[in-house]
């Protein structure tokens, strides 16, 4: 009979229909496949047990997440070597119901099941989250939010570094993560076109950073909202340091509760990822009606590549379960149909891939430079979906999986005077 790996890489192999371009070590002791690569530890049988009783991607993050499995090695080369090989092959890729009814994987499936033992579906990490059946309600969002930010401000300073800014940096050859989200924030506040006594809102305020950019370098009143008790927390903290507190308001609120309008300028940077698709053009409308005429809005959104059949988008299992709950990501082309269905006047849009791919890289240098006192911060299972997401994600933007774009665009007055210059890209923070 054949050691763990060896069976291990057989089933794998069966299943992908192609090489497995990873190292497996399994419980027993056993090694198999190419060296000088990565190493996939499978730690115990349950994690096999996961795998079996939820095929694919959630069942991996399941045994990641709950350290079933774990990687030895560089962890963007692993996940390059299979996701890029899955990628490459496209259509030629195998359906995991086309590889079932290949004989000599079901032969492998009855071996991986003598590995398993006992056929006992493991109880999921407790970091999971279950998808709900009522989608983007103000209940549902205030929870969606709390579960990915109410992780501990200790946590997202570790991971984000002073700036405390959770978006896409704006990156210069050589700046560094600070300088280069500082360069953001300017970004945004220039393309907004703010000038002393304006009001800008700001949706999705996070800890603060932009609003407090916004009155301190541009003199603006600024108003920032957030679902999050911790981000509020420790925003109006950094407001108070910042002697802003006559000109920084930072509230716990619902962008469909704001009810002060209007304001000369809206941002909302990272933000409308969560709103959902059937939401969009409520949210759309409510940014529109909160604008005075000629008031623009700054609306810098990640968004996925067109589907063939845009009805088969499926929200990704792993992000979620664990990541993002209820989040959903739409073409560019969507969300600029509709911001004008809601009537704003697109003017501009820029896209950021590159810049988002190098500041995630960042966060998991720092992640994983502060491994120890992250896991003590929030344990090991919540540590490992950070640095697993994030890692993913910036391979993600790296090929072109995922891109993140700023939108400008104005609420148009009667007279159609828009406000922005003739020669728009002038802006160089």
């Amino acid at each position: 009979m054949a050691d763990a790996a060896s069976r291990l890489t057989s089933v794998a192999e069966q299943l992908l229909g192609a090489p497995l371009p990873l190292r497996i070590r399994a419980w027993d002791g056993s090694q198999s496949g190419p060296p000088g690569v990565p190493t996939l530890v499978v730690r115990n049988r349950r994690a096999l047990r996961r795998l079996l009783f939820k095929p694919g991607e959630l069942g991996l993050a399941r045994a990641w997440v709950a350290g079933d499995l774990d990687i030895e090695g560089d962890l963007y080369t692993a996940l390059e070597a299979v996701a890029g090989s899955v990628w490459e092959r496209g259509e030629d890729a195998r359906t995991l119901a086309e590889a079932l009814r290949d004989p000599d994987v079901r032969a492998a499936g009855r071996d991986l099941l003598r590995l398993v033992g006992p056929p006992i579906p493991p109880a999921p990490p407790r970091e999971e989250v279950r998808r709900r059946r009522h989608l983007h309600t103000r209940r549902s969002d205030k929870r969606a939010i709390s579960h990915h930010y109410d992780v501990g401000n200790d946590f997202y300073e570790l991971v984000l570094g002073p700036s405390m800014v959770y978006s896409c940096a704006y990156w210069e050859d050589d700046g560094t993560l600070e300088s280069a989200q500082r360069d953001k924030l300017e970004l945004v506040c220039v393309k907004l076109g703010l000038t002393p006594g304006q009001r800008l809102l700001d949706v999705g305020c996070g800890w603060g950073s932009m609003v407090i950019h916004a009155a301190r370098e541009h003199g603006v009143n600024a108003v920032g909202i957030t679902l999050s008790q911790e981000q509020a927390a420790y925003a109006r903290k950094r407001v108070a340091d910042e002697g802003l507190t006559d000109r920084v308001e930072i509230r716990v609120q619902d962008y469909r509760d704001v009810a002060d309008g209007p304001f000369d300028a809206v941002s909302s940077v990272g933000m409308a990822e969560h709103v959902g698709a059937e939401r969009y053009l409520e949210y759309a409308n409510r940014l529109y009606a909160l604008l005075k005429p000629g008031g623009r809005l700054l609306n810098h959104q990640i968004a996925r590549r067109p589907q063939g059949d845009e009805t088969a988008y499926r929200v990704d299992p792993f992000i979620d379960s664990y990541v993002f709950p209820d989040g959903e990501l739409a073409p560019l082309g969507t969300t600029v149909t509709q911001l004008e269905r809601a009537g704003f006047e697109v003017r501009d849009v820029e896209s950021l891939r590159e810049h988002y791919a190098r500041t995630l890289r960042h966060w998991v240098a720092r992640l994983e430079a502060g491994w120890g006192r992250a896991v003590r911060l929030t344990g090991p299972g919540r540590a490992r979906v950070w640095r697993l997401y994030m890692a993913a994600c910036a391979l993600a933007f790296e090929r072109n999986r995922i891109g993140v774009n700023q939108v400008l665009a104005v609420r148009p007055p009667e007279s159609g005077v828009s406000g922005l210059p003739l020669r728009t890209r002038t802006w160089n923070p």
